[in-house]
């Protein structure tokens, strides 16, 4: 075998590494990636690769020699004929995932002082292989001969012209003892010298060590052909598979005349795909393939040479925008090529937030006012409004308003509904502005510490900004940060494609899902959202606004006929609320949680309770007014009746709050079943329902067997649970004491956005473990806005549960997380 044929057999035409036994520990993962092609039939530029083990003799002259006459042949052109002419380009990689630690490419050798000319004026694209020819020069230069950088820059300063940097450069080189060659051999080898020089400078080294990869990281050469032509014929591109706004399957791209300078030509312009030489068929068919073989979105690199195509290079676009993820992911399963297991993985929860809520269009210009806790999802603009009245008058003269308090109370509903966007500057995740705005679909910051509001001067400082009433904020609830003046808001655009995945995820989950609602607006909203019931129904949410004064008259009745007569009306009103909650659920579950609410939300200071959220609420309350749970009851029963008598049969759920002794439930079961015997005697009708407790103190937790023998369901309130079993308080603590917890790596996330596994998540296996020890067939779940979470979800699968629920907005993503879930565990 001659020295010639041993060259030759070290090169390896592209597509036929694979043949050869080779893998990206040979190829680098560019070969592996145009084999790839090749075997997929799409069109390739002519290309060798030296794979990593002989990457190093593509410095010897007469190995890049023998590198050139292979190429010349693949390509069926000579290099240096202006006639027709053909380049080099020479690149490399590594067996590193990515392309991030590979070199830059070296995009045009083959180019000479006698030939510069008329191949420029071939292309005609604004001196385009002038500069191809001059960065080479460069290139070669300083990392192969050692010329310093400086002199290259000091000689472009003294030239006015491309081609009087080309001349500069040339003398430079000369100058230095290191004349840059007119043979295309010897380019080749220089270029292949100087890239492996600075790949292992101490500089380069520390920067792979920087990125966590090996400092010995080796390279493997690629050398390819470039077809030189008139503009007219040919070009290059990068296409994506899908249009960004609507992730429709199409090109979309731009395409750039000429030679193409090298892997960051970054250049702004560039033409529209439509303007392609030849068209756009084999681009569409290009991509069409490569996304059924990446099972994803496909973004491509090409070149285009006397109108014919060719790719440089292929690669899945990992992370998509959310339009573009749902409606791909749908298509390749219809399609089968993605199981629907497969196709709902590729989707995150978190992904829904953009096709579901509104979100600001940062650009980086705009100036952050303040940060909080990141309440509720979405965004919105709004005019500074500091009361509750002042945010109805805004929104009354039809401005956006954004009502900014301290926290919120029941009183301040009707600017809570006039608002675009909440604001507090106390509080948490499970605050009362918190959970109202998710209730209500409104973007919420909480807990902004730094928030200081000055009723006086009417204005609100965060950090020595200062904002007045009145004027523009932007709200983004998703990341907790609020902007002065506006920002463009995105609007949300969820599709007809996010349904159908979900249907597809439907059929993979277990756990039921369902929507936290107080009234028919918030349930029609989560059933649209695919909700299957109302997991709960806090009543005391049906005493916020201008109804608060109902509830107040009750609580502070002085004498038995004022009770009673307060209690009448909170009746009357309560059975309207129910009858509108009830008519908009039709013959779905409901679960009702009577009363339960501290009495400082409704009374304010009169309540006199030193720790309100330990003091006299829930079944506590009930038991010292005996006759409101079974006022609650009659109204909520009487609604049935009425409904039934049309038809419609909803599966009452009867919830009694913040059981901690059995006896506690077994009172207030009695008095509940005692209700439903009185509209039974005076309508005829047996009401149908079940009655259960809710499990928010640790001790519920603990004697949940002996729960079990008197409810037919339990459903474990996580918030409260959480609180009591940290000892938090969860409208003060989220903001002063979590969010540095979490900095200093204390906590891994606030126990109040993400369930806590070790000990909230151990009481509820235990709770879990005892009842159904007792009784088999009870039916548990979770009602906290932990049922929202996809990380709570995968500990609520694990526990066993039977559904969870959670705020309308976060049903999509909590029937998604629920599939993702059930697949992780198996069960799919």
């Amino acid at each position: 075998m001659t020295s010639t044929d041993a060259a030759s057999a070290i090169f390896v035409p592209y597509g036929q590494g694979r043949a050869r036994g080779l893998g990206e520990d040979e190829l680098g993962n560019h070969g592996v990636d145009i084999d790839r092609l090749v075997a997929l039939g799409l069109p390739v530029v002519p290309g060798l690769t030296v794979p990593i083990s002989h990457a190093a003799s593509l410095g010897e002259v007469e190995v890049a020699r023998v590198a050139v006459d292979l190429l010349q042949q693949l390509v069926g052109r000579h290099i240096g004929d202006v006639s027709h002419p053909v380049l080099i380009r020479l690149l490399a990689s590594t067996s590193a995932a990515g392309s991030a630690s590979a070199p830059v490419d070296i995009p045009g050798l083959g180019v000479t002082a006698n030939t510069v000319a008329a191949l420029d004026e071939l292309v005609g694209s604004d001196g385009a292989i002038y500069d191809v020819f001059a960065a080479v020069i460069r290139y070669v230069g300083e990392h192969g001969g050692g010329i310093p950088g400086d002199d290259f820059a000091d000689a472009e300063y003294t030239a006015s012209t491309l081609p009087e940097r080309v001349k500069a450069y040339l003398e430079l080189s000369s100058a230095e003892g290191f004349p840059f060659p007119d043979d295309p051999a010897e380019q080749l080898a220089r270029a292949a010298t100087a890239m492996r020089r600075r790949w292992i400078s101490p500089r380069a080294r520390r920067s792979r060590r920087g990125q966590g990869l090996p400092e010995d990281l080796p390279l493997a050469f690629h050398v390819q052909a470039v077809r030189v032509g008139p503009p007219e014929a040919s070009g290059h591109g990068v296409a994506q598979s899908r249009d960004p706004i609507t992730g429709a399957f199409a090109a979309t791209g731009t395409f750039r005349r000429g030679v193409r300078r090298s892997t960051t030509d970054d250049r702004p312009g560039g033409e529209s795909l439509d303007t392609l030489p030849g068209g756009r068929d084999v681009l569409m068919s290009a991509l069409r393939t490569l996304e059924l073989h990446f099972r994803g979105a496909a973004q491509v690199e090409f070149e285009i040479r006397d109108g014919e195509m060719s790719l440089l290079s292929a690669r899945k676009v990992e992370r998509p925008a959310p339009q573009t993820a749902v409606r791909l992911a749908v298509e390749l399963a219809e399609v089968g090529a993605l199981d629907d297991a497969a196709a709902v993985q590729s989707i995150r929860a978190s992904d829904l937030e953009s096709l579901l809520h509104p979100q600001l269009q940062l650009t980086g210009l705009e100036t952050e006012f303040g940060r909080g806790l990141p309440a509720s999802v979405g965004a919105a603009v709004g005019r500074v409004a500091l009361s509750s009245d002042r945010a109805v008058e805004l929104t009354e003269s039809g401005e956006p308003v954004v009502l900014v308090a301290e926290e919120t109370s029941p009183g301040d509903l009707a600017g809570m509904l006039a608002a675009k966007a909440i604001v507090t500057s106390r509080g948490g995740l499970a605050a009362h502005a918190a959970v109202v705005a998710r209730g209500l679909g409104r973007p919420a910051v909480c807990g902004a510490t730094g928030l200081r509001i000055d009723l006086v001067n009417r204005t609100i400082t965060f950090d020595g900004q200062t904002v007045a009433e009145g004027e523009l904020i932007s709200v983004d609830g998703s990341s907790g940060t609020l902007y002065t003046g506006a920002v463009h808001v995105v609007p949300p655009r969820p599709g007809g494609d996010l349904e159908a995945l979900l249907r597809r995820a439907d059929g993979l989950r277990r756990l039921g899902v369902r929507t936290n609602a107080d009234n028919g607006r918030d349930a029609a909203l989560a059933l649209q959202y695919g909700a299957e019931g109302v997991g709960l129904c806090r009543t005391e949410h049906q005493f916020l606004g201008d109804r608060l004064p109902l509830v107040r008259r009750y609580l502070l009745a002085t004498d038995p006929d004022e009770e009673a007569l307060a209690l009448t009306e909170l009746a009357a009103a309560q059975k309207e609320d129910f009858l509108d909650l009830l008519t908009v659920t039709g013959n779905l579950p409901v679960t009702v949680r009577l009363l339960d609410a501290p009495l400082h939300e409704f009374l304010g200071e009169t309540a006199h309770e030193v720790n309100p959220m330990l003091g006299l609420r829930g079944v506590r309350l009930a038991l010292t007014r005996t006759e409101l749970y079974p006022a609650q009851a009659r109204a909520l029963f009487s609604a049935w009746v009425d409904l039934a008598a049309g038809g419609i049969q909803p599966r009452l759920e009867v919830m009694v709050p913040l059981v901690a002794l059995a006896g506690e439930l077994a009172a207030a079961i009695e008095s509940i079943h005692r209700a439903a015997d009185e509209i039974e005697e005076s309508t005829g009708v047996r009401v149908q329902y079940t009655v259960g407790t809710m499990v928010e103190t640790p001790r519920a937790a603990l004697i949940a067997g002996q729960l079990a023998g008197l409810a037919q369901f339990l459903s474990f309130g996580t918030n409260d649970l959480t609180q009591l079993t940290y000892g938090f308080s969860r409208d003060d603590v989220e903001a002063q004491l979590l969010t540095a917890y979490v900095e200093r790596q204390l906590l891994p996330v606030s126990p109040f956005a993400s369930l806590d596994p070790d000990g909230v998540g151990a009481l509820i296996e235990i709770a879990i473990r005892n009842a159904r020890q007792v009784n088999p067939g009870i039916k548990l779940g979770i009602c906290g806005e932990h049922g929202g979470d996809p990380a709570s979800i995968v500990l609520c699968e694990r526990f066993g549960l039977d559904y969870v629920s959670c705020s309308p907005s976060r049903v999509p993503g909590a029937r998604l997380a629920a599939a993702h879930a059930a697949v992780a565990a198996g069960l799919s």
